[in-house]
């Protein structure tokens, strides 16, 4: 298939995991097409912003902190077809590395797909409902260790 006839949309999430071994996630509410599920913090990349722009700005709106992002950890990808639109379309995803700058935990959107936002122990999220995309980011940063 080629690029001119599926749509694309790039995401730019945050693995953040401080020194008690939790991470940093975000209650998705699953938008009523899934079923609601911990994942990382990001999400869509608009029009206008550069993909660290996008990441600074969604890691704020779910979670209420300030990042500076850091090195890319893990990129990638999955094709469906479109909710929104006709046809198919191409989710193209990067994991970064980041620091805490400031703010505060508390999500900022209304009416988004974020409810809430928790520091979750490692040890424990083998139990909870998370999308895959904490499981590709976690395994990068093990390879990475």
């Amino acid at each position: 298939m080629e690029f001119t006839e599926y749509h694309t949309r790039l995401g730019a999430y945050v693995l953040l995991v401080d020194d008690q071994d939790r991470a940093l996630l975000a209650w998705w509410n699953g938008e009523g097409i899934a079923d609601p599920a911990w994942t990382l913090p990001g999400g869509g990349i608009e029009f206008d912003e550069s993909v660290r722009d996008g990441l600074v700005r969604e890691v704020y709106e779910e979670t209420g902190y300030h990042v500076v992002p850091g090195a890319l950890l893990a990129e990638d990808f999955f094709t469906g077809r479109g909710r929104t639109f006709d046809g198919w379309y191409r989710s193209q995803r990067f994991v970064f590395e980041a620091t805490i700058t400031g703010g505060e935990l508390g999500t900022t959107e209304v009416g988004g797909s974020t409810d809430h936002a928790a520091w979750v122990p490692l040890a424990e999220l083998g139990g909870e409902p998370r999308v895959e995309l904490v499981d590709i980011a976690l395994a990068a940063r093990a390879a990475k260790r």
